[in-house]
């Protein structure tokens, strides 16, 4: 219907009426008129610069491969069209008209078929990728060879492959300049942090080096041209000769960079290490010795150097990946990074975030599959107001890992898929979410087609979480219950132990685990506290029963997915739950919640457990499902505290019933 009313007029609508956007693209070009469009997409494809700044074997170049591929295909098609019209119709032309067209379509046929040289275009002209390791550079460029020497059909047909050494590098994503300002900075930055003039040798320098970086960027540009034309053969010079350009830029760079971590760099001149070789650091003598062990174990890696003509043209296109789910605390003791706004949040997938936002182009595009937590992590405000001041759209998809899976053979690998439309120093950004994505394996080719979007609204609240939100009536739904004039449970609580208290365990799915008083635990005969559990401190047993029901309601499961990060209920959640100031006299939620706590007791199982240390752990397993007439009873009472209506109590109730409940509930 939004179709047929004109009113999907952008690229951005595509995505959030999740349609096909590749095929859309297909359609235009096949669809041209004219041969101006089909000119003007060709040329923008063809510029199109995809970098996976944590590439590691190349899986998600591939991918951008498989998605420019028909593209292409598209492409030549419509040019082969276009000359075929010319050359059936009757009016003169001149000899030069679509001579464009022409000469690539003969380039395509002195290869050996039409798919060699769309994939072989692909990987010389938009594929870049980086990696800290090595072997997985390696690897990578192995597997795009491979999938070039698979068009062959005969040894015939074999020619030079393409050398991709310089779109796929080794290096450290995180640690280099991006910019001849960040070289400039570094320059004139003294040890205490206070600024100096720059002097003119400090320009000549720097001019020096973009004149280098200008150079090199050419030489590149010639180096990928060459291989572009049948028998393009680069020879060992061409190629040492660039290396070396790159090599001795990078040395200069690198003498820079250390200056900033507090290092001083030794003479050039006597240097006897190479580079990428790890030097003996017990060996070497002062200086020299902290200089090399600095870069073997940082591997600076100069964006502004080593992709001189991207950076200087805005940056790359599209920066996609998943970067490492690692602690940065876990990598410290082997390299360090400098001036990160997302550096307090811990996590190397938020740095990468931000390196991956300054290498985009303004209105370009960054992707990242990350861990679940990015959205509601108090951690990572950080990463979040860095998300909304750096991109005018997001877009964000969450995934559970049960039952089904985005990463098969992990556990505990809750994800989310972020998508940004970037625009640095954004002053509005519209958010939009999924709901929270909870899939059998047998329906993985089905959950993707079935993803629908919508807006969310005063995101810059809440601690800048990030909810996780199915429908508009949702939305309703906790705009309603967060209005004005909501308590929150924290301000009935006591700091000091009573004997009416709720405990309740962190770890949750599907259920809170959420008791008037201990659930019975006992390790090796001795009664107490099961673990990993909290405390909530009341002042009489009505109100310990009245929270205590809360938290086993359908309504507190729907808010903890939501602005949790389904699976640790932590203490904020729980405190900070907005509560109607009339639940807490409300006798009949009281009563509910004894009744409540009487029912779990009954149908729950005592279970004893050997432990890999020896111990014998017994505990009371409760079986929340079966108490769900209940719990709905809680939830209708809650409905009237906060005014939800019909269809919104409906929601709650039924949320997720499936996988709560499991087959036979």
């Amino acid at each position: 219907a939004k179709l047929a009313a004109g009113e999907v007029r952008e690229v951005n609508d595509l995505i959030t009426l999740n349609l096909n956007v590749e095929r859309f693209a297909r359609d235009v070009i096949a669809q041209s008129e004219g041969p101006e469009l089909l000119r003007a997409f060709w040329h923008a494809m063809r510029d199109v610069a995809v970098l996976d700044p944590t590439c590691g074997s190349g899986a998600f170049l591939f991918a951008a491969l498989n998605v420019l591929e028909p593209l292409y295909t598209a492409c030549l098609e419509g040019k082969r069209g276009f000359l075929d019209d010319a050359e059936r119709s009757e009016r003169k032309r001149s000899p030069e008209h679509l001579g464009d067209f022409r000469r690539i379509l003969e380039q395509v046929d002195k290869h050996p078929s039409e798919r060699y040289f769309i994939l072989k275009s692909i990987v010389l002209n938009n594929l870049y990728g980086v990696d800290i390791m090595e072997e997985a550079v390696e690897i990578c460029k192995l597997r795009l060879f491979l999938r070039l020497v698979a068009q062959l059909e005969s040894y015939d047909q074999i020619e030079p492959l393409p050398d991709i050494d310089f779109n796929v590098r080794a290096g450290n994503t995180l640690v280099g300049f991006t910019s001849l300002d960040a070289v400039r900075q570094a320059m004139t930055v003294m040890p205490n942090g206070q600024h100096r003039q720059v002097f003119p040798e400090d320009q000549a320098a720097l001019d020096r080096i973009n004149e280098e970086a200008e150079v090199a960027s050419a030489a590149f540009n010639q180096f990928r041209w060459q291989q572009t034309m049948l028998g393009g053969e680069v020879t060992s010079a061409d190629k040492r000769a660039l290396r070396e350009r790159l090599r001795s830029l990078a040395d200069e760079l690198d003498r820079y960079l250390a200056s900033e971590y507090g290092i001083a760099a030794a003479d050039p001149n006597e240097h006897n290490v190479e580079p990428d070789k790890k030097p003996d650091c017990d060996k070497l003598p002062g200086k020299h010795n902290v200089y090399q062990c600095w870069r073997t174990s940082h591997r600076p890696f100069h964006w502004f150097a080593e992709f001189y003509g991207i950076m200087s043209d805005g940056g790359f296109d599209v920066v996609i990946g998943n970067p490492p789910w690692r602690e940065y605390s876990a990598v410290k003791k082997e390299y360090q990074v400098r001036v990160y706004d997302t550096e307090s949040c811990g996590n190397l997938y938020a740095l990468c975030a931000e390196r991956s936002i300054e290498l985009a182009s303004q209105k370009g595009w960054f992707s990242f599959i990350i861990q679940l937590p990015s959205l509601s992590s108090s951690r990572m405000v950080g990463f979040r107001e860095l998300l909304i001041e750096n991109s005018s759209r997001l877009y964000y998809i969450p995934f559970d890992d049960r039952p089904g899976k985005l990463f098969d053979g992990l556990q505990h690998c809750r994800s989310v898929i972020l998508l940004a439309n970037v625009h640095t120093g954004s002053t509005s950004c519209s958010i939009q979410s999924t709901r929270y994505q909870r899939w059998s394996s047998e329906a993985r080719e089905h959950l993707f087609p079935g993803v629908s979007f919508i807006t969310i609204p005063d995101i810059r609240s809440h601690r800048r979480i990030f909810p996780k939100l199915a429908t508009q009536s949702q939305v309703s739904l906790f705009r309603q219950l967060g209005k004005r004039g909501n308590e929150t449970i924290s301000i009935h609580l006591r700091r000091l132990p009573t004997s009416h208290f709720v405990f309740y365990q962190e770890a949750m799915q599907y259920w809170a685990k959420a008791t008037y008083g201990l659930p019975f635990y006992s390790k090796n005969d001795i009664e107490g506290a099961p673990p990993h559990g909290r405390y909530l401190y009341t002042d009489q047993s009505p109100y310990a029963q009245c929270i205590g029901a809360v938290l086993n309601s359908s309504l507190f499961y729907l808010y903890f997915v939501a602005y949790g990060d389904c699976f640790h209920l932590s203490d904020t959640i729980v405190r900070e739950f907005p509560m109607a100031k009339s639940i807490m006299g409300d006798s009949n939620l009281s009563e509910l919640g004894r009744v409540l706590m009487k029912d779990l007791h009954e149908k729950s199982i005592e279970k004893t457990i050997d432990t890999k240390l020896g111990d014998s752990i017994t505990y009371e397993e409760f079986f929340a499902g079966g108490s769900k007439p209940i719990v709905d009873e809680i939830d209708r009472v809650l409905a009237e505290h906060y005014g939800f209506t019909d269809e919104e109590l409906d929601f709650i109730i039924n949320y997720d019933i499936k996988y709560r409940m499991g087959r036979e509930g």
